[in-house]
């Protein structure tokens, strides 16, 4: 949700004018009105969002180093920026700790890489391969674009207002590059948004024929697509643009602590949901060909910085609240889960 509120942010850029909650509500209904279509017209609009992505992220670093080793980037782009202004890490190590919460964030939706293996054509080498890939990437594109632009210009005239990759080279006069920047961003955060709306809606979609959610989430229309799993899911994301009318300037905070809630439940479960079906499978004699690097303590590892990131967002302003209604969301599952226990013992009793 929070990612429709950034294009809101983006969309500001160039009319300053229109309120977040109005960008946010437009693309709702079209990225929503995409998936209600077909999967071939996700998979293609996802397809040219990730060559636009990763072509810009390229560009930007190339053309942001030759910035900076030409000297055409200005007398403040200097590498030593990455050390200078009260060094690399000008809060200490407390404020990279305290920093964890934000981080999260920014690294959600990892999971996703194994959400897709159900509709993958060959996932036992698909998804070992993308998995791993991750790790080039966050080094290049996350690493590497930081490092550049950082370099261009001092960490403390970064703004929170805007995407620091569009306000970096609108400083330097060039808007040429920070609007197509800022095109790229705002593509970025549709393709974030794009992907989640596909993930519930399947999520949701296998819940049900699993009879873990209610039927009528497990029909299909005649091209495949799990239009009730849609609506459920946009329905909740209409909170977004909700949340941005009645509250614009807190609302991307609010709506980014709530995602990173989110995002910590996902990762205990799946940290405890691989432990019990790793040892289910010892007990079962099977062998598997995907090694757990570290197991079981690298579950472990993960709960427990999945905790430390709850403790961080309880000692940070703005972001506690969303940690109170953890246990009311885990309540209410927990009463969704026995409710429906004790409706199939008494369908099978009859």
């Amino acid at each position: 949700m929070a990612e429709l509120t950034a294009v809101g942010k983006y969309i500001q850029f160039w009319y300053p004018e229109i309120p977040t909650w109005v960008s946010a509500a437009v693309f709702f209904v079209v990225i929503n009105a995409i998936n209600l279509t077909n999967v071939k017209v996700f998979g293609e609009m996802e397809f040219w969002f990730a060559i636009i992505k990763v072509i810009a992220v390229v560009a930007m670093i190339i053309f942001g180093g030759w910035l900076l080793f030409s000297g055409n980037g200005g007398p403040q782009a200097t590498v030593s920026n990455l050390w200078d202004q009260g060094g690399f890490l000008p809060h200490g190590f407390t404020g990279l700790v305290m920093m964890m919460a934000i981080i999260m964030f920014s690294f959600g939706g990892l999971e996703l890489v194994g959400i897709t293996a159900a509709e993958a054509d060959n996932p036992e080498q698909s998804i070992p391969k993308a998995t791993n890939q991750v790790i080039y990437r966050i080094l290049i594109f996350y690493i590497g674009s930081l490092a550049v632009l950082l370099s261009l210009m001092p960490w403390t005239r970064v703004t929170a207002d805007t995407s620091p990759f569009v306000l970096i080279f609108h400083e330097l006069g060039d808007t040429f590059v920070a609007n197509a920047l800022n095109i790229v961003v705002l593509t970025a955060a549709l393709s974030v948004y794009n992907s989640c709306v596909y993930c519930n809606s399947r999520m949701l979609f296998g819940l049900a024929q699993q009879g873990n959610a209610p039927k009528a989430l497990a029909s299909v229309d005649k091209r495949g697509v799990p239009v009730n799993t849609i609506l459920v899911s946009a329905l909740v994301t209409a909170l977004c643009v909700l949340i941005n009318y009645l509250a614009p300037e807190s609302a991307f905070g609010l709506l980014m602590a709530l995602v990173v809630s989110a995002l910590v439940i996902n990762w205990a479960m799946i940290s405890l949901a691989h432990m019990k079906f790793r040892r289910a499978k010892q007990e079962q004699g099977v062998v598997t060909h995907f090694p757990a690097l570290l197991y079981p303590l690298g579950n472990w590892i993960c709960l427990l910085f999945m905790a430390a990131v709850l403790v961080i967002m309880l000692m940070t302003p703005g972001m506690a609240i969303s940690v109170y209604l953890i246990p009311v969301w885990l309540i209410v599952l927990g009463i969704g889960y026995l409710f429906k226990e004790k409706t199939a013992k008494a369908v099978k009793a009859h």
